[in-house]
């Protein structure tokens, strides 16, 4: 990319970015490379994906169709699946740096999506609409989004002939969505590491919000994410006949081991993400919850500041480890005392606590050893937060500054849960790259609707564009 086409398309950018919105049936006019990015993006989202009746192997079978006729050779593309799950597959590409001793650069995305009805929804799911300045899709946003412009990125690179200083590679995989289910980044991670190793990666996680009105308030950068884990809580009893009861019932016990979790407040806890996203994003406030995020990152032992930031449901849980009861089952018939009572609780481990370790936490709090805890498969890897590195932060805060002037970018930590954290656990820093943004109210991301504004979309994907090279030249 020249200098002059950067600048160009930076300009472009802003000034979509300063229109506030777009008439109700007036698309915005594409350039001719956003055209061809759409055509991509199209056809990866009318591509349905999810578990139950899609394909990501066709998905990937696709992108690496237009990687070939890009340019790349057969053995610069690695198309992957197993036997026993042959519609997840996934697809690396690698494209060569000029430098052996630089470390590669990987660029991450899943191409699976949650579930979607076509009864539930106002359009079909699985066919890209355009309609008031926005791409209506399942997966439009999460995460085809990102997906579409790594594997857009790929092809322009290399039919542009550019030669970055580092390899970057490409990993578009399935199974993220889904707990169970085959996951691809965790199977290259167990049995492909050479395929994706990498100075550091970047994911989805981070990208900006807007005030829900047109404005673009904030970037982040997601740095470290929390760890899933589920635990089945069981309680058993020889049970009877109903019409004798005895105090001793797995349904009560049960429920006296609910309680007491609906109660218990794991400690505080603070990585250097965690420390910085409260100073800034508290300083920006100038609130007393602003205030007290500040003061909390200054000293954790805070109580009085502590207890104000717990009143923000997403800071309480940026703050620690939290479990919650999802499921629950119990009793085998409406005369009989019940024989068992069990519950789902599910976790989201702060980073560097183990499952060994929750589930000591976890039976001590309820203090019962009547009640079983058990961690339910599959166990993920404990969760490794990246550094907060300049090499990556730096050109994340340059380049904000150039698309999206005033905005500030951000150090978040996911309360949620990414791919990162299987190529984490083999030592590769993953981090969720600002870019695209989304509403306060979520798009629809994994609900009905699903929705990403257009200039979201292209500014982002021009943003990101501009970021993968201002890396791959470090």
């Amino acid at each position: 990319m020249t200098d002059a086409w950067a600048k160009a398309i930076a300009t472009a950018a802003i000034g979509l970015f300063a229109n506030s919105a777009y008439g109700a049936d007036a698309p915005q006019a594409l350039r001719p490379d956003q055209v061809q990015f759409r055509a991509l993006y199209k056809e990866l989202v009318e591509t349905n994906t999810s578990l139950s009746v899609g394909s990501c192997t066709q998905a990937a079978q696709q992108i690496g169709a237009r990687l070939k006729a890009a340019g790349f050779a057969d053995s610069d593309i690695t198309l992957f699946s197993t036997p026993d799950h042959p519609k997840e597959g996934g697809i690396v590409a690698v494209l060569p740096g000029a430098d052996p001793k630089a470390k590669a650069i990987l660029l991450l995305a899943h191409l699976d999506v949650v579930e979607a009805k076509r009864a539930d929804w106002t359009r079909d799911p699985f066919t890209l609409v355009e309609e008031n300045g926005y791409y209506f899709a399942r997966g439009s946003a999460d995460d085809k989004s990102m997906a579409a412009i790594w594997a857009d990125d790929m092809a322009r690179f290399k039919q542009a002939g550019y030669h970055p200083k580092r390899t970057i590679k490409m990993a578009l995989t399935c199974g993220e969505e889904t707990t169970y289910a085959f996951n691809g980044a965790n199977w290259l991670a167990q049995n492909r590491p050479d395929l994706v190793a990498a100075e550091f990666a970047l994911n989805e996680g981070g990208g900006g919000e807007t005030d829900g009105h047109g404005k673009l308030v904030d970037q982040s950068m997601q740095v470290g994410e929390k760890a899933v884990q589920n635990f089945r809580f069981e309680t058993r009893n020889p049970g009877g006949h109903s019409s004798i009861p005895i105090p001793d019932n797995a349904i009560y016990e049960l429920s006296a081991a609910m309680l007491k979790l609906q109660t218990y407040e794991f400690p505080l806890q603070m990585t250097d993400t965690t420390r910085a996203f409260f100073a800034q994003a508290g300083a920006a406030r100038h609130d007393a919850l602003g205030a007290a995020m500040v003061a909390l990152a200054k000293d954790p032992t805070d109580k009085a500041a502590e207890k104000v930031v717990n009143t923000d449901r997403t800071y309480h849980s940026m703050l620690r480890t939290t479990c919650v009861a999802t499921l629950l089952e119990g009793g085998h018939a409406n005369n009989a005392l019940p024989q068992r009572a069990a519950a789902n609780v599910n976790c989201r481990m702060f980073p560097g606590r183990t499952v060994e370790e929750t589930q000591a936490q976890l039976a001590a709090a309820v203090g019962d050893t009547g009640v079983s805890i058990t961690p339910v498969p599959p166990l993920r890897p404990v969760a490794v937060p990246p550094p907060l590195d300049p090499k990556v932060m730096g050109p994340a805060v340059r380049l904000s500054a150039k698309y999206f002037p005033g905005v500030p970018v951000v150090p978040v930590m996911s309360t949620g849960a990414t791919d990162g954290i299987f190529l984490e656990a083999i030592g590769i820093p993953v981090y969720g790259v600002p870019g695209p943004w989304g509403d306060p109210d979520g798009n629809g991301v994994h609900g009905l609707n699903e929705r990403i504004e257009v200039r979201s979309l292209m500014v982002g994907r021009d943003y990101l564009t501009d970021l993968v090279k201002a890396y791959a030249e470090q």
